[in-house]
């Protein structure tokens, strides 16, 4: 069943949605929310496709994570109009403690938005790996429970296995990803990898809905500053 006002979520590129019960989620995965006992549902807003980063340059805000805060005033105001009497608390990207993170991967996983990739990330038969989380909240409401989407995993069927032949840094010939070869890779010089993944760009899955340049530039310039702060770690 559509949520309230949906076609504004949509609209603003935040065009992935589902509610779950609290009570039946993992307690593992609640546990680093602490819900309240008025909190009843977990919503989980997420974006595929383009239409999110083009709302964002349309505004041109100047936020740090400009992602991040068009994803919260957008929910917001659509809380606002769709769910006025509602009690809602963000637990992402804001609102935990500090070491405390909501488990998306998982829940992603619970919602059937994705499947596991070689180049690990989530990825389905229709948005391919084109798509990401982008705010989850704690709700008073009762509305009705999503049924699991499932829209299929291409991996399996997969005979050219094109991320794999493009991986620049080897990581991905050996089975299970091969996360220090890829960091590695990513830390050259000049690396063709360090604001892009040519495995993923490689995937033939859901290229349609590829994202622009800028916006994969952006998602990993992020990326590469925190294996950047974590290999200048001193050791022992």
């Amino acid at each position: 069943m559509p949520l309230p006002l949906q076609d504004l979520l949509d609209d603003a590129g935040l065009n992935r949605q589902h509610v779950f019960a609290l009570a039946d989620l993992p307690p593992e995965l609640l546990a680093p929310m602490a819900p309240a006992a008025h909190e009843r549902q977990l919503l989980l807003f997420g974006h595929a496709g383009r239409r999110l980063w083009e709302r964002v340059q349309a505004e041109g805000g100047s936020e740090e994570h400009p992602i991040d805060a068009y994803s919260v005033r957008t929910v917001q105001r659509w809380l606002a109009q769709a769910l006025p009497g509602a009690r809602a608390r963000f637990v992402y990207p804001e609102g935990l403690r500090p070491g405390q993170h909501v488990g998306l991967q998982r829940l992603g996983q619970l919602a059937g938005w994705h499947h596991p990739s070689p180049f690990m990330v989530g990825v389905d038969s229709h948005w391919g790996s084109w798509f990401a989380y982008r705010a989850a909240i704690l709700t008073d409401t009762a509305l009705p429970p999503s049924p699991r989407e499932d829209l299929g995993h291409p991996c399996p069927t997969c005979t050219t296995r094109a991320c794999v032949s493009a991986c620049r840094g080897k990581a991905l010939s050996e089975g299970p990803m091969d996360f220090q070869a890829c960091q590695s890779q990513r830390l050259q010089d000049g690396s063709p990898c360090a604001l892009g993944c040519p495995a993923r760009q490689a995937c033939p899955v859901g290229a349609a809905h590829r994202y622009e340049s800028s916006q994969i530039a952006h998602a990993s310039r992020y990326s590469l500053q925190a294996i950047r702060r974590y290999a200048s770690r001193p050791r022992g």
